[in-house]
C-alpha cells in the first residue's frame, strides 16, 4: 500500500503521507502510528481506517524517527488545511502512547478536530526526548526541550526524573526487574514525585470539541495511563467544556491497547505473541489482553460507524 501523496515540512509545513479511501467521503483521520508516516505500522492503520470509508493523513515528526522534541503544533493546522482542500468536513485524530498525548494537544488547539482518540496517553506535556543512540543509549531526554512547541516557544512540560545517561540506564534496569522489554512507569512516578505537576503543564482537555475517547490499561508499564485518564475525566467534570467523552479502561491490555483486527493486520500470525514478548502482563494474561483488544475493536468500529 503506497500513499497517494507525501508531505515535507520545508514545502508543505508538515511531514506526512496521504492515504485516501476508495469511496467518496467527507471523513478523515489524522493518524500518528509508528515512527514514520509511511512505515508498515502507519500503512496498516491507514488501511484499517480506509476499509471503514475514512481518508487517512498519517503524520510523524520525521522519517524513521520516533523521538519527539520541539514538534511544532502548527503542523496540525497545515494538515487540517490540506484535509479541508480535499473536501473533508469531518476531521478526527488518533494517536497512541506519546502520540496519544499529541492527539489530545492538537485537538485542544484546533477546534476543527471533532473526534479525538487517545490510546495510552498522558494528561500532561512530556519533556522532549531523542532516540539517536547517543553514548550507546537507545533514548535520552532533550536538553530543556519540550515534546511540542506553539508559536516557536516550547510548551511547559513535566521534566524527567533522570538525565542522560541515567535516564535510559534506569529504564533498562526497571525493564529487566519487571520482565518487560521496556518499562518506564517508575520513572514517570518518580518524575511527579520530584516535580509537582503544574497547571501550565497539563493538557487543556476542556478545550477539545466533539467526542473524546480515552483508552488505557491498568497493567501499562510505560506509565500509569489509567491514573492520567481519570485525572482528565475529573478535569472535564470540573471545567466548562463543549465535548462528550468516554474512558475505556481495562485491567489487562498493556501499553498496546489497540483494536485486535488492526493489530492482526500489522502482525498476521503474531499479534498476541508481540504483546507477550514485549510485556510480562502480555505473557501472564494473554487471554485477558486479547479480550481487551477485541472489545476495543468492537467499540471503536461502532464509534466510527456513528461518526
Amino acid at each position: 500500500m503506497k500513499p497517494m501523496m507525501k508531505f515535507d515540512p520545508a514545502s508543505d509545513g508538515f511531514y506526512g503521507a496521504w492515504y485516501p479511501a476508495a469511496e467518496k467521503t467527507n471523513r478523515a483521520m489524522i493518524v500518528m502510528l509508528g515512527d514514520s508516516s509511511d512505515d508498515y505500522m502507519a500503512k496498516c492503520g491507514a488501511k484499517w481506517l480506509n476499509q471503514r470509508s475514512i481518508h487517512v493523513l498519517a503524520m510523524s515528526p520525521d522519517k524513521k524517527d520516533y523521538g519527539h522534541h520541539n514538534y511544532p503544533l502548527e503542523r496540525f493546522g497545515k494538515a487540517i488545511d490540506f484535509l479541508r482542500s480535499q473536501g473533508c468536513s469531518k476531521i478526527g485524530i488518533i494517536g497512541a502512547s506519546t502520540t496519544g498525548m499529541m492527539a489530545l494537544l492538537a485537538a485542544s488547539y484546533y477546534p476543527e478536530i471533532t473526534l479525538t482518540i487517545a490510546v495510552s496517553p498522558s494528561d500532561f506535556v512530556m519533556e522532549g526526548f531523542y532516540q539517536d543512540g547517543k553514548d550507546g543509549m537507545h533514548e535520552r531526554p532533550g536538553d530543556n526541550e519540550s515534546t511540542v512547541t506553539w508559536q516557536g516557544k516550547p510548551l511547559p512540560y513535566l521534566p524527567y526524573a533522570y538525565r542522560h545517561p541515567e535516564y535510559w540506564q534506569q529504564i533498562k534496569a526497571d525493564s529487566k526487574a519487571g520482565g518487560d522489554m521496556i518499562a518506564s512507569r517508575r520513572m514517570f512516578d518518580e518524575s511527579e514525585r520530584r516535580h509537582l505537576l503544574r497547571e501550565e503543564e497539563k493538557i487543556k482537555v476542556e478545550k477539545i470539541k466533539g467526542k473524546i475517547v480515552f483508552i488505557g490499561a491498568e497493567d501499562d508499564v510505560l506509565w500509569d495511563t489509567c491514573k492520567y485518564i481519570r485525572r482528565m475525566e475529573q478535569r472535564l467534570s470540573e471545567l466548562p467544556h463543549d465535548s462528550t467523552s468516554e474512558a475505556w479502561l481495562y485491567e489487562h491490555g498493556t501499553h498496546f491497547a489497540f483494536p485486535e483486527s488492526m493489530l492482526r493486520m500489522m502482525l498476521p500470525v503474531g499479534s498476541s505473541l508481540l504483546v507477550s514478548i514485549m510485556f510480562k502482563a502480555g505473557r501472564k494474561y494473554r487471554r485477558e489482553c486479547r479480550e481487551t483488544r477485541i472489545d476495543i475493536d468492537r467499540r471503536l468500529i461502532e464509534l466510527l460507524e456513528e461518526w
